[in-house]
């Protein structure tokens, strides 16, 4: 006899199904949120990790700061110990240079010309004086001119008027300061050789000595004859004879002197 299963295994299976899926379902909307859960931490650490570096750097950054404005004060401080320093030095190099501009102003002083004022304003001086005449003017110039300290010499103005007849013309020139030892050390800097003082010449024999001592120099030229007057009979050259060997000395017994008699007299 047949089996017949009337029971509604439609709608059974069908709420079996449901089940499953709703399972399913809840499976993956659990492995879905687990998923994104890790991402967002992913992510969220990602961020955290840049903002510690950018944090990171910009605390550098404002250390960096820090530092490069002390190095500009570092820097400020050099200058101004650098210009201090060259103010020191080019005093230590002009100490002396009033004393030999003094020195050159009495020296280089033309006759019938009298200096009145001067005034100096960094390397150019500006001189003021009194002169009897153009031509005493122009060889005070001249003077100046080949002054080791003062050069360059330009004449302002020079007119007639003046209460002193001796001295009646008024003057007023400008000169350039220099300095010969500034000079000296361009020229020095520039390579220019300096004039070499001229030897005195040996004396023939330490001449010959000299050249003895040096291995490889060349012998001393040998002495030239002084030429014979005209008219003169010039000698014939004596032959070349090869040098004889020294003869050696005879060993002599020197006699006993007789002492003279005491009645001879001499």
């Amino acid at each position: 006899m047949a089996k017949i299963n009337l029971l509604p295994w439609r709608a059974e299976r069908r709420k079996q199904r449901q089940q499953e899926f709703l399972t399913m379902l809840g499976v993956a909307a659990a492995v879905a949120a687990l998923v994104s859960l890790l991402i967002v931490m992913y992510y969220n650490g990602q961020i955290d990790g840049q903002n510690n570096r950018n944090k990171y750097l910009s605390d550098q950054i404002t250390l960096l700061d820090k530092q490069i404005a002390e190095i500009a004060d570092l820097d400020k401080k050099k200058a101004g110990l650098l210009r201090r320093k060259q103010v020191i030095e080019e005093l230590q190099a002009s100490r002396s240079q009033m004393v030999h501009l003094f020195d050159e102003l009495g020296r280089t002083i033309a006759d019938g010309t009298q200096i009145t004022s001067l005034q100096q304003n960094g390397t150019q001086m500006t001189l003021q004086g009194r002169a009897q005449s153009n031509a005493r003017v122009s060889t005070y110039m001249r003077n100046l001119e080949s002054s080791g300290w003062m050069g360059d010499p330009d004449l302002s103005v020079i007119e007639l008027r003046g209460s002193d007849s001796g001295l009646p013309n008024e003057f007023s020139l400008k000169v350039t300061l220099k300095n010969p030892n500034d000079a000296a050390a361009t020229a020095l800097a520039a390579g220019t050789p300096a004039p070499a003082a001229a030897e005195a010449p040996l004396p023939s024999s330490m001449a010959g000595q000299d050249a003895a001592a040096v291995p490889g120099a060349a012998p001393p030229a040998p002495p030239v004859a002084p030429a014979a007057a005209p008219g003169a009979s010039t000698p014939a050259p004596a032959p070349a004879t090869a040098p004889a060997t020294a003869p050696t000395p005879a060993t002599t017994t020197p006699e006993p002197t007789t002492p003279p008699a005491a009645g001879d007299k001499r």
